[in-house]
């Protein structure tokens, strides 16, 4: 079974990554990379309360289909 990508799903996905990334950075370069997981966070909370994500506009500009391909099948 091949796994469809979707903007909700690929937002989480870099999300994440962003978080991991950040946690590693601030390991092992610096502590100040712990600022930039404090703005993903952020940015995810404000954004479950007002429904805007540059992140969503941001892919939906480049064509990430916004809903799985069979999601409103009946």
């Amino acid at each position: 079974m091949k796994e469809e990508f979707y903007i909700e799903r690929v937002v989480r996905i870099i999300a994440g990554s962003f978080v991991l990334t950040s946690l590693l950075l601030a390991h092992f370069h610096s502590p100040y990379w712990l600022w930039f997981t404090g703005f993903v966070g952020l940015n995810l909370l404000q954004s479950g309360f007002t429904q805007f994500c540059p992140m969503f506009n941001l892919l939906a500009k480049l064509g990430v289909p916004r809903f799985p391909r069979n999601c409103c099948d009946k």
